[in-house]
């Protein structure tokens, strides 16, 4: 066996002018033989002699951890050359382990006709502990003892010692929060009572490090009471409840003497009382006739079970022609750190309110009623839940269920009979997000969005509304009408600080609309804007110019999103 060989050459430049000195860079080289090859590079360059020492080291280490016991270098100083030669000696095994007191039943799984490799006992000894320290025995010790060497040949005994056991207590919570012991107490996953585990702490300090509500004011505490252990988090709300109202009073044409109430409302509530709850509401009034309402209320832990439950309601009004509402139960379930599953109901209507009698076809729209039930899959490993750089989102929900057409008594009787009435419908939707880390101050989000509605007797009150801030910029707040469609959204980022950044961007997409002519549409826009938080709110303004079938691309078309979230 040849030895290792490695040659470490130190250039020191020096010299010494009046009161102060000047050192210059040191070079260290390392070589190794192909026989420890996988522990280091074959050739190696290092800045300093410390760099090398530690290599020789950690070379050493695993030659020992091996079961060459006699291994040790020896070293051949010429000059300002260090040349280190490893002799490695016997490689050690064991013969014969035997327990001390094996009253525990715990059994090593060692054969005594075998020799057994030097590192596996200790390995086992670790699987041990880790098996303690997760069924409440954090304080477990165990020690290998060696009482005879003979011939590379080691027997030894095992001595374990169990420790107390231990069980979870109630945690403590501190910190300017709001947050509820017994909320944080079901989000962490910690039972009082049962048995101590440290993956389970870990598991919790990561989880509430990753909450939206709320960070961390410092780091979190474990401590140890009369066999009981008392994890001690201390918090800091986030904000992240927000507020954005315009609301503008103009003369009704239509109404001599009376004002015209436009504008728009946006608020969102978090962490409702220290317990998790949500609430929010949107109501947007661009014109006279078209409005759109969403109100959303959201439980965590319902009675106490691990389930959470949402309640939704959506209702929009397009301009004379019809109405459209949405009643909505959830119940979501953390299955896992990083996925969450949920299961729903939806109750959408659609309402004429205006009727063209003429003619024996039902045309475009119609009032309908769709009861359907699905699943939707969340999963998520972004780096933190606020202005995320890195890590990826990704949705998907199918539901399915039974829509009926409602007769409507301004429509002739005969422009029914030649349409099912009552029919199966599906509708699919998934959503990507990816957050690329280029730089400190560069990166680049991608989001994709899909989703398609399956019927035989569709209309155009049912499809998907697209377009505006939040689908595909440069258009009106749902411009396009789709049965299917597909989009992405690229943005390029510049950031000035952690939150705030300049951005240029691009979307594009597959529309299809069975009512339009051409029945595909593929809508493009660019622009840039930026995200600024203040502090008390963010300042977001984002220009974008698109072109689809029924828009040019000209900047005469160009529409300002703008506005500023007030946080609290």
């Amino acid at each position: 066996m040849f030895p290792v060989k490695i040659r470490l050459l130190l250039l020191i430049f020096g010299c010494l002018l009046g009161s102060f000195e000047v050192y210059g860079q040191k070079v260290v080289q390392v070589e190794v033989n192909s026989q420890t090859r996988g522990l280091v590079p074959s050739k190696q360059w290092l800045t300093n002699l410390d760099s090398a020492e530690y290599l020789v080291d950690q070379i050493l280490q695993t030659k020992l951890n091996e079961g060459y016991l006699e291994a040790g270098w020896k070293v051949d100083l010429q000059g300002d050359t260090s040349y280190y030669r490893l002799s490695e000696g016997k490689l050690y095994s064991w013969s014969k382990i035997q327990l001390v007191d094996d009253s525990l039943g715990f059994d090593l799984g060692f054969d005594d006709s075998v020799n057994i490799p030097y590192p596996k006992p200790y390995q086992v000894l670790e699987q041990w502990l880790s098996l303690r320290e997760k069924s409440g025995f954090p304080f477990a010790q165990a020690q290998l003892q060696v009482v005879s060497m003979t011939n590379g040949l080691l027997q030894g005994l095992i001595q374990l010692d169990p420790g107390p056991f231990i069980t979870w207590d109630s945690l403590e919570v501190k910190g300017n929060t709001k947050t509820q012991r017994k909320y944080l107490q079901r989000f962490s996953g910690i039972t009082p009572g049962t048995p101590f585990s440290q993956d389970r702490y870990e598991q919790a300090v990561k989880k509430i490090g990753a909450n939206t509500y709320f960070t961390w004011e410092s780091e979190p505490e474990l401590q140890f009471r009369t066999r009981q252990a008392v994890p001690v988090f201390s918090l800091r709300d986030r904000r992240i409840n927000v507020f954005d109202g315009i609301v503008g009073f103009l003369p009704n044409a239509n109404e001599p003497g009376r004002l015209l109430v436009t504008g728009q409302v946006d608020l969102r509530l978090f962490h409702l009382g220290g317990k998790g709850r949500e609430a929010g509401l949107q109501w947007q009034k661009l014109n006279q006739q078209s409005q759109s309402l969403d109100v959303r209320f959201k439980e965590r832990f319902l009675l106490g079970s691990p389930l959470d439950v949402e309640v939704t309601f959506s209702l929009l009004k397009q301009d004379s022609s019809f109405v459209n509402r949405n009643f909505g139960i959830d119940f979501g379930l953390q299955i896992t750190e990083r996925n969450y599953l949920t299961f729903f109901h939806r109750r959408q209507s659609g309402d004429l309110i205006t009727v063209d009698s003429e003619g024996a076809d039902l045309g475009e729209l119609v009032d309908f009623r769709w009861n359907h039930y699905g699943v939707r899959w969340d999963w998520s490993d972004i780096d933190q839940p606020e202005s995320p750089r890195r890590g990826s989102r990704f949705q998907s929900e199918v539901s399915v269920g039974n829509k009926r057409i409602i007769e409507n008594t301004g429509i002739p009787q005969e422009a029914y009979d030649e349409v099912d009435q009552s029919s199966p419908q599906i509708q699919a939707k998934v959503t990507a997000e990816k957050n690329l880390y280029v730089k400190p101050r560069y990166g680049v989000w991608l989001n994709f969005s899909a989703g398609h509605i399956q019927n035989q007797n569709l209309f155009l009150n049912e499809l998907f509304r697209l377009g505006g801030l939040k689908s595909i910029r440069g258009f009106y707040e749902t411009f396009f009408f789709a049965q299917s469609f597909g989009y992405l959204n690229m943005e390029h980022r510049l950031y000035l600080d952690s939150r705030s950044y300049l951005m240029v961007f691009s979307d594009v997409g597959v529309l299809s609309n069975p009512f339009s002519s051409p029945r595909l549409n593929r809508p493009v826009s660019f622009g840039s804007g930026i995200n600024l938080d203040t502090g008390g709110g963010l300042f977001s303004f984002v220009v974008a110019v698109g072109k689809s079938n029924e828009q040019p691309m000209s900047f005469s078309y160009s529409r300002v999103h703008f506005g500023y979230l007030a946080r609290f």
